[in-house]
C-alpha cells in the first residue's frame, strides 16, 4: 500500500465547518469538498487531459472542479433533480444507473463516486461497474459514510445509534417534514470491513490507501483496527488501482 500523506488540521476544521452549513449553502461547502478531492487525487495522478467519470455527482461540483484542472469530465446521476439543483454543468451531464453505466470498458483514467456507496442496495455490484470502466493502470476514488460513523444517519445522526424508525420519527417530529433519507430506501447501512473485505479480495484492483478521508492524523491508522474503525473512521476513503 502506497503511504498518503495526513492533510492539516486546518483542512480538517474548515471542512467540517462547511460540512455543518452544507444545508444553507451548499455551494460552498460541495466547492470546498470538491477543491480538497481534487487535490487527493492529483497527489497521485494528474488531471490534465485525463478522462475523469464523477459517478453520483449529484450537481456537479466535482465535475465542474474536475474540468478547471484540464480533465475531461463526465458527471453521471441517476437522479436529474439533484443535477438540476446543483452547479451549472450541462454538458457531459448524464442520467444513468450507477450499476449499468454508458461506457466501454476500460475507458476512464479517474473513476470518482464521492458518498454514494451508502445509497445504493448493492455497493459491491455498484464498485464493480466503477472498476469495469476504469483503464488498467487507472485510478478509482471512492469515499463513503459508514452506517456507525456519527454521521451514519445522515440528517438523521446520531440518532440512528437509538433505531433507524426512532431517528426519523425524531426528525419528522422536530423538523416537521419528514427526512430526505429512509433507511433501506435511498440510505443502507454499509460498514467498514464487509467493504474492505470484499475489495481486498478482488483480484482486478490493488489498493492505494484506506484512510479516514477527513481525519488530519493517523488517518490509515484509524481504519486497521477492527471495531474501532466502525465508530472512529466518520467517512472512508478508498483509492484504488486497476490491475492491468
Amino acid at each position: 500500500m502506497t503511504a498518503v500523506r495526513d492533510p492539516s488540521i486546518r483542512r480538517s476544521v474548515a471542512l467540517f465547518r462547511a460540512f455543518m452549513k452544507e444545508q444553507d449553502d451548499p455551494a460552498r461547502a460541495y466547492s470546498l469538498l470538491a477543491r480538497d478531492a481534487a487535490d487527493q487525487v492529483e497527489r497521485i495522478t494528474p488531471l490534465k487531459d485525463r478522462l475523469v467519470v464523477d459517478v453520483g455527482g449529484g450537481g456537479g461540483w466535482f465535475t465542474e472542479e474536475f474540468r478547471s484542472r484540464g480533465a475531461e469530465a463526465y458527471l453521471f446521476d441517476c437522479d436529474a433533480g439533484e443535477m438540476a439543483a446543483g452547479s451549472d454543468v450541462r454538458t457531459g451531464a448524464v442520467v444513468a444507473d450507477g450499476y449499468l453505466l454508458p461506457l466501454a470498458d476500460g475507458v476512464a483514467d479517474v473513476a470518482f463516486s464521492s458518498n454514494v456507496l451508502e445509497h445504493v442496495a448493492d455497493p459491491e455490484t455498484f464498485l464493480s461497474e466503477l472498476i469495469r470502466v476504469t483503464k488498467p493502470g487507472g485510478l478509482l476514488y471512492v469515499a463513503f459514510t459508514n452506517w456507525l460513523s456519527p454521521w451514519g444517519g445522515h440528517e438523521q445522526a446520531p440518532w440512528h445509534y437509538l433505531g433507524a424508525d426512532r431517528a426519523r420519527r425524531r426528525y419528522t417530529r422536530r423538523a416537521g417534514r419528514d427526512p430526505k433519507h429512509t433507511l433501506g430506501e435511498n440510505l443502507f447501512p454499509i460498514h467498514i470491513g464487509p467493504t474492505l473485505k470484499a475489495v481486498r479480495a478482488r483480484d482486478d484492483v490493488e489498493v492505494v490507501a484506506a484512510r479516514s478521508r477527513y481525519w488530519p492524523f493517523l488517518a490509515e491508522a484509524v481504519v486497521r483496527v477492527p471495531g474501532v474503525r466502525e465508530f472512529a473512521t466518520w467517512n472512508l476513503l478508498l483509492i484504488l488501482r486497476r490491475c492491468p
